[in-house]
C-alpha cells in the first residue's frame, strides 16, 4: 500500500497536480488546445465549427501570400493523402525544421521555428496523438513557393527548452506562448518578416468571413497594452474572446481551444505576459 502510494504522488507530482497522463493523451491536450492545430488543420462545417468527423485532414483556408500559396495539410494517418507513410522522425522534422520526408519546405505559416523550443516528451506526445486520430483520405492542394521559403522565431526560441525550468512560471508560460506561437500574430510585420523587437506589439491584420481582425498589443504596457488588465480579463480574452470591457474579440484568435488549457497553464501563460516588455 505503501509503495502504491508512493507511486500515487509521483504521478501526480510529474503531471503538476492532475494524474499522468499517457503521451497520447498528452499529445491531445497539446493538439487541441495551446497548439491551436485545427485552427488551420481541421475543415470547418455551417457557421465556421469545426468538423470534427474530418479532424486535421486539410483545413478550410488558403494563404495566398507574396511569396507562398498553400493550404493547411492533412495531417491524418492517411497514407496516400496524410501523413501515415511518415516516420516519428520525418514528422519531428517537419514540425521543428519545417522539411517534407521529400525536402520540400514547409511556407512558414507553419510556426516551425517556434517548435524548436519543445520539450522531448511533448514533441513525442504530439507525434503519438497525430498518429492516433482516424485517418482521413482527403487531397489537399500541393503547395505553390514563389521564393525561398524561410521562417523565424522571437529571441530564445532557438533551442530545446529545460525540463526543469518548467516549475517557474515564468518560464513555463514562455515555453506556452511559444509553442502557441502566439506572438506569430501579436508582433507586427516589417516588409513581409516579423518585427520581434516589438515582440507582442500586434497590428497584424486578419481577413476572413468575420470582416478584418487586428492583433492586439499583448505588452504590459498599461495603457495600449494588458498591463491594467486583472489575470481573470486576460483569460477571459484568451478562453472566451472577451475583451476588458466585455465586448467579443473576432476570431482568428483560437479561444474555443485555449479554454481547453489548464488552469495552471493558464497562470503560467498570464504570468508571462506580465514580463512582456511595454510597447506603445
Amino acid at each position: 500500500m505503501v509503495r502504491w502510494m508512493l507511486g500515487l504522488a509521483a504521478a501526480i507530482a510529474l503531471s503538476g497536480g492532475a494524474i499522468a497522463q499517457t503521451a497520447v493523451q498528452r499529445g491531445d491536450y497539446l493538439v487541441n488546445s495551446i497548439l491551436t492545430c485545427g485552427n488551420c488543420h481541421t475543415p470547418r462545417g455551417p457557421g465556421g465549427v469545426f468538423d470534427m468527423s474530418r479532424q486535421l485532414s486539410g483545413g478550410p483556408q488558403t494563404w495566398d501570400e507574396p511569396t507562398f500559396k498553400v493550404k493547411g495539410s492533412n495531417i491524418t494517418p492517411d497514407k496516400d493523402s496524410g501523413i501515415g507513410g511518415w516516420s516519428d522522425a520525418d514528422i519531428k522534422k517537419a514540425l521543428q525544421q519545417g522539411v517534407r520526408p521529400n525536402g520540400t519546405p514547409l511556407a512558414p505559416i507553419m510556426p516551425f521555428n517556434f517548435y524548436k523550443i519543445f520539450l522531448s516528451a511533448d514533441l513525442d506526445a504530439v507525434v503519438a496523438y497525430l498518429k492516433s486520430v482516424p485517418a482521413v483520405k482527403n487531397e489537399v492542394m500541393p503547395p505553390i513557393y514563389k521564393t525561398a521559403m524561410q521562417g523565424e522565431g522571437p529571441p530564445g526560441t532557438d533551442k530545446q527548452a529545460n525540463p526543469a525550468d518548467m516549475n517557474d512560471p515564468v518560464n513555463r508560460g514562455f515555453y506556452l506562448v511559444t509553442i502557441g506561437h502566439c506572438m506569430e500574430c501579436h508582433s507586427p510585420l516589417v516588409n513581409g518578416r516579423h518585427d520581434f523587437g516589438n515582440l507582442g506589439k500586434g497590428g497584424q491584420e486578419f481577413k476572413g468571413p468575420w470582416g478584418v481582425a487586428v492583433s492586439r498589443n499583448i505588452t504590459s504596457h498599461r495603457e495600449k497594452g494588458i498591463g491594467a488588465w486583472t489575470d481573470a480579463e486576460i483569460k477571459a480574452a484568451i478562453t472566451q474572446g472577451k475583451r476588458k470591457d466585455g465586448s467579443p474579440l473576432k476570431p482568428p484568435m483560437g479561444y474555443g481551444l485555449y479554454a481547453k488549457m489548464t488552469d495552471g497553464d493558464l497562470d503560467a501563460v498570464v504570468a508571462y505576459l506580465r514580463t512582456v516588455p511595454p510597447k506603445e
